[in-house]
């Protein structure tokens, strides 16, 4: 099971990465895009991901995958369960989701 501080220890080594407390969820931002973040309840961790891709992915696992909130559709944004996730995973998750917002020459140094 994933917790906030795994989260935290990936999302903070990565450059340029800022750690904010907004309406009692934990974001990590770059600037001021937002490309992680988890619920107040630690039970929920959302991240940037390719929104052409995001239907399929829930729909092949909704169990692991949703979007929590629908106003949050218009984003290349998707949610996971932390519970179902391997640290693995949501390294990798927190990695590419961080590439999407840095600039190309910055994304290719790690």
């Amino acid at each position: 099971m994933v917790t906030l501080d795994d989260v935290r220890a990936c999302a903070m080594s990565l450059p340029r990465t800022e750690e904010h407390l907004i309406r009692d969820h934990v974001k990590f931002r770059v600037g001021r895009i937002v490309y992680a973040a988890v619920a107040p309840d630690e039970t929920v961790m959302g991240f940037g991901f390719p929104r052409e891709e995001r239907g399929a992915l829930i729909a092949a696992e909704s169990e692991r995958f949703c979007l929590t909130r629908t106003s949050d559709a218009r984003f290349n944004w998707i949610d996971a369960h932390m519970a179902e996730l391997s640290v693995a995973e949501m390294r990798e998750f927190v990695i590419d989701a961080w590439r999407m917002v840095v600039p190309k020459r910055l994304a290719a140094q790690l």
